[in-house]
């Protein structure tokens, strides 16, 4: 049988993804089941937009339930704190420049907890999986989807 896939993440994301799954078995769960139940009483359901909504809602409601359980069975916390402190990893901030650009901060996370707009990328980007390994001073050749880069590591948290 094949190797399921593990999800690294943080002890945060993981704390962050388990509050998540609560409030929908707990709460949206439940809002989702009233609307339907509100919707069937409108009649007609061929015909009756509120119902399919509430129905595509409880499908969506549904599909992110399994897929948090499954992250969560496969979850493997990755502890940052047990790698050099001056090494890149999943779970640190790097701090990192191209020539003369000013200095760019990423938290490495896993792909479950991954927000770029929030200052975090996912282990599987091409930047993170440039940098991991890498120690505070490194100049690295990382290579993305717009071509090559070479940054130097000027910090690691």
């Amino acid at each position: 049988m094949a190797e399921e896939k593990t999800f690294p993440m943080t002890l945060e994301g993981k704390n962050k993804l388990e509050a998540e799954l609560e409030e929908l078995k707990t709460n949206k769960r439940a809002e989702v089941i009233d609307r339907i139940k509100i919707a069937r009483s409108f009649g007609d359901l061929s015909e009756n937009s509120e119902y399919e909504s509430a129905k595509d809602e409880q499908s969506f409601v549904e599909g992110r339930i399994k897929e948090i359980d499954h992250m969560l069975n496969y979850a493997e916390i990755i502890d940052s704190d047990a790698i050099d402190k001056n090494e890149v990893a999943v779970g640190k901030k790097v701090t990192f420049q191209e020539d003369d650009d000013e200095p760019e901060t990423y938290q490495i996370v896993g792909a479950a907890e991954a927000d770029p707009f929030d200052g975090k990328i996912s282990n599987d980007s091409p930047i993170a999986k440039g940098l991991i390994g890498h120690k505070l001073g490194d100049q690295v050749e990382i290579e993305t989807p717009a071509g090559k880069m070479s940054v130097k590591i000027v910090e690691v948290k």
